[in-house]
């Protein structure tokens, strides 16, 4: 059995107080529902001495919805809650599709926006016990010098694997950081970063606490499909989100196709959205579209799954997407 290394926890009563607590213990980490950190921590991927608990700070939670603004997430907001959410379901139906696609219902009810968005990337070499990666002998994320996927690689390699990152990104959201030198919001399409170890553009005592989403346009129409092996609970080892916008005559305005887990960071692929803007959505077309995506993802061995399958279910799930949409 694997045990948790030992650590002290904290509850933070403010979002300030857990910053202030990030600035003080340099090694500290913060967590909130825990699905990911603790399985990690018994496997040694991560040991800090101090846990900031985030949940007891009521402020965070929530789902607001206003025709202006759009919509706001608050980053302890659970993945259950987005799913069943009856603004998300009618505004953001590929977000609902997401969220209610990650894990097992008893995880989605701990997992939430903000922990989701901030999932550390996975990889064959790095997600094992302490004992499987000393007899290897490390990978460059954890202990060692080299990249065991790619060993010529100068950076991780290690893959992107939330569900809601793709999708929040091809909607055009925002993400609110909060640190001690106040707040700053990021778009999605920024905040994440092509390094496995070095993946996000959040500084160590910044905390994610609010998700933006601007209002979707008439006519919008949004899906998300998610490969797997165990399509019971397993991290996608290919995801696709698409958003389209049609007009009056049904003539595509705009397209954002964003895939994941095929990199370090999800992957908006223009030459798919250039494929479609400006045209009806016919199956060709379609077609089109999904080819253009399967030139764009470059799967590597770093989850489960060969590379020729998952590049091939590349073009299927994009075209299955697409069709969602269309």
């Amino acid at each position: 059995m694997l045990r948790l290394p030992p650590f002290r926890y904290v509850a933070a009563a403010s979002v300030s107080e857990a910053v202030a607590n990030l600035q003080a213990q340099p090694a500290a980490m913060v967590v909130s529902g825990g699905t990911d950190l603790y399985a990690n921590m018994k496997q040694r991927l991560f040991t800090p001495p101090l846990l900031i608990g985030l949940r007891s700070i009521g402020g965070l939670r929530g789902i607001a919805y206003n025709e202006m603004t759009g919509l706001t997430l608050g980053a302890l907001t659970t993945l259950t809650d987005i799913a069943t959410s009856d603004v998300v379901r009618t505004y953001y139906p590929a977000l609902a599709e997401a969220a209610l696609l990650i894990s097992t219902p008893q995880l989605r009810n701990m997992g939430t926006i903000g922990g989701n968005l901030c999932l550390d990337t996975r990889c064959n070499y790095y997600n094992q016990n302490l004992d499987w990666r000393k007899a290897l002998g490390y990978c460059m994320k954890k202990d060692g010098d080299i990249c065991r996927v790619a060993p010529s690689s100068p950076k991780c390699v290690a893959a992107n694997s939330s569900d809601t990152a793709p999708v929040l990104q091809a909607y055009g959201g925002r993400i609110r950081l909060a640190g001690p030198n106040g707040e700053r919001e990021v778009p999605l399409a920024e905040f994440y970063r092509n390094d496995g170890i070095d993946a996000w553009s959040k500084q160590r005592d910044e905390i994610l606490t609010l998700v933006a989403v601007p209002p979707p346009a008439p006519g919008t129409r949004s899906a998300y499909r998610k490969l797997r092996l165990r399509n019971s609970f397993d991290f996608p080892i290919f995801g696709v989100a698409a958003v389209i916008e049609r007009d009056r005559t049904g003539v595509c305005s705009a397209a954002r196709i964003v895939i994941n887990a095929v990199g370090s960071k999800p992957v908006e692929v223009t030459r798919a959205s250039d494929v479609l803007v400006g045209k009806k959505l016919t199956a060709d077309l379609l077609d089109a579209a999904a080819e253009a995506a399967f030139g764009a993802g470059k799967p590597l061995d770093n989850t489960s799954g060969s590379i020729p399958y998952r590049k091939r279910m590349a073009r299927v799930f994009t075209r299955r997407a697409l069709e969602a949409c269309a």
